[in-house]
């Protein structure tokens, strides 16, 4: 069986630990190696309320809520002069101008499986964070099914958080993160969580629930499940809560890709940081077996790889064959960029390689495309690039 983490609690004091000093990379030169141990997650029980709602809702695959996609992108003038661009779509008229909701996270069920597909589809998916007002309506991810790349169809999930309410009945919440980064890994959607570390999903717990009221969430007083007005959920399994040691500022979880080109695999998590003063790339390593961070025999897992990098503005970072690349915004009037290094070189700054307000980055292993997205309303873009472009 596996360890849930260590037997302690974390402690407060581990989470604003005090700050060390770690000198800037010189100008030119490659970035500073940090101690890697040094960052670790740990992981959390599963929601036993998973099973009781099992038996509340309808449970629904994910090609079921590929197939009932309601939102069709579109490839016509849908061209964000990406370097090395292969792909690209834009989202219907709604989603593009939308101020209510941002894209920011991206991966692909070649992330979930080294194949390429999920139950024999072939999807990708994007989280958005809201930004209405009224109720924290929380994240939306966009199951996008891409088995015709010139016309996507689409539909949004709701991501939600299962609980036992006051009346100790079964129920959910919104899962109020940034979801600046999202990766799928076999069953699971992980959700990068700007402090806390990670949170992840089961796709194997897709829930139907009931519609026609933009207002309402969770269990209702005749016993029904809604959702904001969305069709389906996917609730929040597990949590892996980060921490570091030896008075090492705490990382901010500002994106997260899956590396499917390092042995064993591993999850990317670049940090965010407005003028780049400090900021960092840390790997950590993640079991093929469970699907689950790789722990260490203290019941943490710890990263095995952490650089500092001063990149200004990072939105995302993925890594392939040992070569990191790093998606870079420049604000809302220019275009953003894609920074490459390596542990011994870089880094190298390939300016408006992406057109305004990038995010996330992905690798679609299977295709060789490197996948990103834009977060402005009007100027949404979801596309693909060359790695070796870089």
């Amino acid at each position: 069986m596996r360890s849930r983490g260590p037997l302690c609690a974390l402690s407060a004091l581990s989470l604003v630990a005090a700050v060390s000093v770690v000198s800037a990379p010189a100008a030119g030169a490659a970035p500073v190696t940090l101690t890697a141990s040094d960052f670790r997650l740990a992981e959390g029980a599963y929601n036993p309320v998973i099973a009781k709602l099992d038996d509340a809702l309808p449970n629904a695959s994910l090609p079921a809520v590929l197939d009932s996609a309601n939102r069709t992108g579109t490839t016509s003038g849908c061209d964000p002069s990406a370097t090395g661009q292969v792909a690209a779509f834009c989202w219907q008229s709604g989603d593009n101008g939308t101020a209510d909701w941002y894209p920011q996270g991206i991966s692909s069920t070649a992330d979930a499986y080294g194949s390429g597909t999920y139950e024999g589809r072939t999807a990708l998916f994007v989280s958005w964070y809201y930004n209405g007002s009224g109720t924290n309506k929380g994240v939306r991810v966009s199951f996008v099914d891409y088995a015709t790349p010139s016309a996507p169809k689409y539909r949004h999930v709701l991501l939600v958080e299962p609980y036992t309410n006051s009346a100790g009945l079964p129920d959910f919440r919104p899962v109020t993160v940034h979801a600046g980064g999202i990766f799928t890994y076999g069953h699971y959607l992980y959700s990068a969580d700007t402090w806390g570390g990670f949170r992840a999903f089961d796709l194997r717990h897709l829930w139907r629930v009931s519609t026609g009221d933009e207002s309402k969430i969770g269990r209702q007083s005749d016993g029904s499940y809604h959702a904001f007005n969305y069709a389906y959920v996917l609730p929040q399994a597990q949590k892996f809560t980060a921490s570091t040691t030896n008075g090492v500022a705490r990382l901010r979880y500002s994106a997260a890709s899956l590396d499917r080109t390092s042995s064993p695999d591993s999850v990317i998590v670049p940090e965010y940081n407005a003028d780049g003063t400090g900021s960092r790339v840390v790997r950590f390593p993640i079991d093929h077996t469970d699907r689950k961070f790789k722990e260490s025999a203290d019941g943490y897992t710890h990263a095995t790889e952490a650089y500092r990098t001063d990149i200004a503005s990072m939105q995302g970072a993925t890594a392939i064959n040992g070569q990191f690349l790093v998606s870079a915004s420049a604000g809302s009037g220019s275009r953003g960029s894609v920074y490459t290094f390596t542990a011994s070189s870089g880094p190298a700054k390939h300016s408006g390689a992406q057109p305004i307000g990038p995010e996330d980055l992905s690798y679609r292993g299977p295709q060789q495309q490197l996948w990103g997205l834009t977060e402005y309303p009007g100027k949404r873009y979801v596309y693909a690039m060359r790695p070796s472009a870089f």
